[in-house]
């Protein structure tokens, strides 16, 4: 590739296997393996990884593995292994990126493999040149992590606005340095195996499964759950929908598999910048602000649009600093949750170039080939149309932006204003009738009230999280067959302490606090947003090698956003009223004060006709000889699930898929 004026081409070397082509990478997929027992890291660990992340990056491969003595200990090995996808500097090389000597010869070999972008990575690298680190690429975010490692060393992150995960090797130290972005737009799941002197094997990916011990068998003293740690992530998967924490389980062995913590504003990192709180004008500069530093690529870029008052305000300021922006809706199957014609009267109102995409919806097919990259189950539906809308929009564009992070940031879903009730309630609202509404629609309000009433019983038990439970805690009893606790029985748990959240029967709570509907948002931002969200926009979007950037999620609009009262963000009661209030300026009124529909699908009814062979996928799995592999569930109640659902009885549309995503995860072989 090109290599700048400003230091020796020998002082960065590109490891490349495979590919050649040209571009440094920007979204992508790594693999990082530490093993410090003395013993190599077998060939087949690294190529188990490479396969599990090769969807990642269609545009090269590469490999470095280096080996240390350091002095009275045992040797120490690394293994890096990345998968790219051009965006950022195509001409700037590949990965792992590796730099021989620093400024001195005491800053010796650094190697980087590196998943996401760095948005300031261009005012970084004039502050690390005059502080006298010398560049070889054009304009590489890469590089930056090198020459940032060297000047700042753990406190990198706190110069960095974007999206990533990384792992820094550093020779001279014999240490792996692992970092994740605060909100979790980068996956970054690692395992670790250690004695009492410290980190034996450390495995680290883009991918859940990659992080676990490949094959060959791993070391002796490493173990697999117990029958009781397992029925607690069982049970903690099937309350939420998603791994709680991050923590999820591989398929070999029955290991936990962690999810790196960032996140400053819930625990694992440090405290972020103290401000006083925002006004709109400084809310809507920051917004402005967050979208214009997403636009940077050397590839296309467009917005996606949903006609919601988050695209929209995007898409309007998107458009403010590249006039020639594409815009992309998708047309969904049921007209009862198509938004496209709103988006395209956003579109006309703003004069960009839109593009209406029309998918081809499998979703038997797709979501099986979904829960195999993912790695995990997953009980949130709407990852199918995500990523089907990645996959019309990759025809067009290689980046797109989405508006993941408004509604957690700006308060922005119906139960945050349930969460005070609830608080204050929850002992009268738990005598609503626990039959109301099983028949209605999901969002007709009488099925709304049928479920304030099921978050109503089960609020002593988990705080908050009650508002977003799949299952409640009686159904969950009799899945997995558990005496329900002792009358009463209720842990103190404040919110952000993940020592204790998980201790009572696997079951995750959230203490309202004085504030419920701060404390729900710290919740989501916790658990619901990186685990959930952000996990189901990496997948879909990733599956097709399309990049998507969250302007909600920038640091300084998330500083802004949580030192400024919540109250503020829902004046007069308004659900994301302040952000409202900021899109009235520049969008109609129509299309800001429009209800919410939400990216779902009609995952009940679709189980109801077969659509896509959905029906047919759930049967074959939920009544097959042994649907769940080593889960244990009680056949009785999965079975009544169906009957009810199939009879009409109840809406059990979101329940059966997160059931389903168990099964179709416990059978997959990678």
């Amino acid at each position: 590739g090109s290599r700048g004026n400003d230091g020796p081409p020998s002082n960065i070397r590109i490891v490349t296997r495979g590919s050649t082509s040209r571009g440094q990478t920007s979204m992508c997929g790594f693999g990082a393996i530490l093993r410090a027992d003395g013993e190599p890291i077998p060939d087949a660990w690294v190529d188990a990884i490479d396969a599990r992340i090769a969807h990642r990056g269609p545009d090269g491969q590469g490999r470095f593995r280096d080996r240390v003595k350091p002095r009275g200990r045992p040797a120490v090995e690394v293994a890096l292994v990345h998968r790219r996808l051009a965006v950022i500097d195509p001409d700037g090389g590949a990965q792992p990126m590796v730099s021989q000597q620093g400024r001195q010869p005491k800053e010796g070999l650094i190697a980087v493999v590196f998943n996401g972008c760095i948005y300031n990575h261009r005012e970084l690298r004039r502050k690390l040149k005059a502080a006298g680190h010398t560049f070889v690429t054009d304009h590489s975010d890469t590089e930056v992590l090198i020459a940032g490692h060297r000047q700042w060393g753990n406190r990198l992150q706190e110069h960095l606005e974007g999206m990533y995960a990384y792992a820094i090797w550093d020779r001279k130290a014999a240490s792996l340095t692992l970092a994740r972005d605060w909100f979790g737009e980068k996956p970054l799941y690692h395992h670790v195996e250690a004695d009492g002197e410290g980190v034996k094997l450390l495995i680290a990916s883009s991918d859940a499964q990659a992080a676990a011990p490949p094959p060959p068998p791993p070391p002796p003293e490493s173990k697999g759950l117990d029958a009781p740690e397992l029925g607690r992530w069982v049970r903690q998967y099937l309350q939420l929908g998603y791994a709680w924490r991050g923590r999820t389980v591989s398929r070999a062995g029955m290991r936990v598999v962690n999810v790196e913590p960032s996140n400053p504003f819930v625990g694992g990192g440090s405290d972020p910048p103290s401000r006083e709180p925002a006004d709109p004008d400084e809310i809507e500069r920051l917004i402005e602000q967050a979208v214009a530093r997403r636009l940077e690529a050397d590839v296309p870029l467009g917005c996606f649009l949903s006609g919601g008052v988050d695209s929209s305000l995007i898409a309007f300021f998107a458009k403010k600093h590249k006039p020639d922006l594409r815009t992309f809706s998708v047309q969904m199957p049921d007209p009862r949750y198509d938004e496209s014609h709103f988006a395209q009267q956003v579109a006309d109102q703003l004069d960009v170039d839109h593009t209406t995409l029309s998918v081809a919806a499998n979703p038997a097919q797709d979501l099986v080939k979904l829960i195999r990259i993912l790695g995990q189950p997953f009980g949130d539906s709407s990852i199918l149309p995500t990523y089907w809308v990645s996959k019309a929009a990759r025809e067009h564009v290689t980046v797109a932006l989405g508006g993941d992070g408004g509604d957690e940031l700006f308060a922005g879903y119906e139960r945050y204003l349930a969460a005070p009730k609830l608080a204050r309630y929850a002992q009268w609202l738990s005598r609503i009738p626990a039959r109301l509404g099983r028949r209605a629609h999901p969002k007709s309000r009488l099925a709304k009230l049928g479920r304030l009433g099921a978050m109503a019983r089960d609020y002593q038990a988990l705080g908050v999280l009650a508002t977003e439970s799949i299952f409640t805690q009686p159904q969950l009893d009799r899945l997995l067959g558990a005496a329900p606790p002792a009358d009463g029985f209720s842990p103190d748990v404040a919110a952000g302490d993940e020592d204790t959240l998980d201790d009572w029967l696997g079951v995750p709570r959230w203490d309202a606090g004085d504030d419920a509907m701060a404390a729900l948002r710290l919740a989501d931002l916790a658990g619901y947003l990186p685990n959930d969200l952000l996990c189901k926009v990496d997948t879909a979007s990733m599956a097709v090698a399309l990049e998507v950037r969250c302007p909600y999620l920038d640091r300084d609009l998330a500083t802004a956003l949580l030192a400024t009262p919540i109250h503020r963000l829902v004046p007069g009661g308004q659900r994301k009223g302040l952000l409202r209030r900021i899109a009235r300026r520049h969008l109609p009124a129509e299309i800001v004060d429009r209800p919410k529909m939400g990216f779902a699908i009609p995952i009940g009814r679709w189980f109801h006709t077969d659509f896509g062979g959905m029906r047919t996928l759930l049967l074959d799995h939920l009544r097959s000889a042994d649907p769940f592999g080593p889960i244990h569930l009680e056949r009785r109640e999965v079975r009544r699930l169906i009957q009810e659902h199939m009879s009409g009885e109840c809406d059990h549309g979101q329940r059966l898929f997160a059931l389903m995503t168990l099964s179709i995860w416990a059978g997959v072989r990678s």
